[in-house]
């Protein structure tokens, strides 16, 4: 079972939050606590990722698969929003298990293959000493030789275990998989249900040309944009993000 944090009681149809390549459950901790005034919020590492176990297996399959065990776990249907990785997960559950998802927000991704690798932020963890890390400014300083952006050596470093010295993330399956991450499953489904896709208006991950796509499998698929975002959209606007999944939710509630 991922390892999760829950905020608010339970009770209704709980909403799991879906994070993406190399950000865990707590990521999330100050939007979930903020939608938990409403319901009933989970934020699942996935596998290979934070504190839920590690698998050579990364396809979205796989991903899918813990999310439905997740969900069984708690009533057998949630509210389901997914940012970028976690997003094709979603996107992968409500294909193969649309009666366990509510509603469907998918944040920056289509499901489509993408040509950008993330080996290079693998390569980087990689090169950090971490017999020299005796705190987390210790890693930032390493990871800032090969990683330029601050944001990126923050978000990195949270998902490291100074005490123990070593990452949270399998970052052996996660090179070994990176093509099935940077790819989308042949699945033979429809999700009818709720569907909402929206983008950073700063990013380019989704665009004009995927909507044939997206449409042939989320048939109730409406899209939306928040225009000073780029693709780490709930980092870069959070409290947009936030009315923006607020709205819809009590729309489709």
């Amino acid at each position: 079972m991922l390892n999760t944090l829950t905020y608010g009681t339970p009770g209704g149809t709980p909403l799991v939050i879906v994070h993406g390549l190399f950000g865990s459950g707590r990521n999330w901790g100050v939007i979930a606590r903020r939608l938990a005034e409403e319901r009933f919020v989970l934020t699942p590492d996935m596998r290979n990722h934070g504190d839920s176990p590690h698998s050579d297996n990364h396809g979205y399959p796989d991903l899918a698969a813990d999310l439905a065990e997740l969900i069984d776990a708690h009533g057998g249907r949630a509210h389901v929003v997914g940012h970028s990785m976690g997003g094709k997960a979603a996107m992968t559950l409500a294909l193969m298990h649309p009666e366990k998802v509510a509603s469907l927000l998918v944040a920056d991704i289509a499901p489509v293959a993408y040509g950008h690798s993330q080996q290079q932020y693998i390569d980087a963890m990689r090169k950090v000493d971490l017999t020299q890390v005796d705190r987390r400014s210790d890693a930032v300083a390493q990871l800032a030789e090969h990683v330029t952006d601050k944001a990126l050596q923050s978000f990195f470093t949270q998902s490291l275990d100074v005490k123990a010295r070593q990452w949270k993330y399998n970052l052996d399956a996660l090179e070994a998989e990176m093509p099935k991450i940077l790819g989308f499953p042949e699945i033979d489904g429809q999700y009818t249900g709720p569907a909402l896709f929206l983008s950073g208006g700063q990013s380019d991950y989704v665009l004009p040309e995927h909507r044939d796509t997206i449409r042939r499998m989320f048939p109730k698929a409406r899209f939306a944009k928040m225009p000073q975002a780029g693709h780490w959209l709930h980092a870069d606007d959070p409290r947009g993000f936030e009315a923006s999944v607020r709205a819809f939710l009590s729309a489709v509630s």
